[in-house]
């Protein structure tokens, strides 16, 4: 699931990614799901880490408006602490390289 630049508002090709994969496994199975949300390194530091926790309450949000029970889901921001590329403070990078950092993942927990 990724997000537009200075946004947790979930996409509509994300709500079809969370419809798709994570609802499905929710209603079928007594799992929890932990969310992880992340940001590109630009911007603050502080207001990173604060933008990735929205995005995983935006996350958490969405499926209980779906029927899913928050306390099964677990949401936690990590700012631009968990980069997947070379895009860190002060490299220059395309946008298709700050748009891979700026995503929700999610773990399986059993129950």
């Amino acid at each position: 699931m990724f997000y537009e630049l200075g946004s947790a508002r979930i996409t509509p090709a994300s709500k079809k990614t969370i419809d798709n994969t994570l609802l499905p496994l929710l209603n079928s199975k007594p799992v929890s799901i932990e969310l992880m949300s992340h940001t590109d390194s630009r911007g603050n530091d502080d207001f990173n880490m604060s933008l990735s926790q929205q995005r995983a309450n935006s996350v958490v949000n969405y499926l209980v408006s779906k029927g899913i029970s928050r306390s099964r889901l677990i949401a936690k921001g990590y700012g631009e602490t968990r980069l997947v590329n070379r895009c860190s403070n002060g490299v220059d990078c395309s946008e298709t390289e700050h748009k891979k950092n700026r995503r929700t993942e999610f773990r399986v927990i059993s129950n």
